[in-house]
């Protein structure tokens, strides 16, 4: 079992900055995939970034590349999102997630379906 719990979520002004945290335990966390989704009200989760195993590789969606800088600390067993730039349509309900899975292609760990593990949620609001 892993356990994943998400926090920094609040409430900012366009163009600000927010960064999240994922504490993880359980099972051993530099093994896993992190990812982070988010959810806005009436929409579907959807892919925000990607880090593997050793951190040295990435992934991101379009719509924050530049903004959004994904990142990890094994020996914390904790991830982070740093967000930049924050616009309010980034105004959602972010959650980590844990892919335990090896050898996944990127397009595989951009679904919701892929991951084994997830947090309950921060919220992120963004004013205008």
């Amino acid at each position: 079992q892993v356990q994943l719990v998400e926090s920094g979520g609040g409430l900012v002004q366009t163009g600000g900055s927010l960064r999240l945290s994922c504490a993880a335990s359980g099972r051993s966390f530099s093994r896993f995939v992190m990812g982070w989704f988010r959810q806005a009200p009436g929409k579907e989760r959807e892919f925000v970034a990607a880090i593997t195993w050793s951190g040295g590789n990435t992934n991101y969606a379009d719509s924050v590349k530049g903004r959004f800088t994904i990142s990890r600390d094994d020996a914390k067993t904790t991830g982070y999102l740093q967000m930049n730039s924050l616009k309010p349509e980034d105004t959602a309900l972010y959650y980590c997630a844990a892919n335990t899975n090896a050898g996944l292609s990127w397009s595989a760990l951009k679904l919701v379906s892929r991951y084994d593990y997830w947090g309950q949620g921060t919220q992120v609001t963004v004013s205008s």
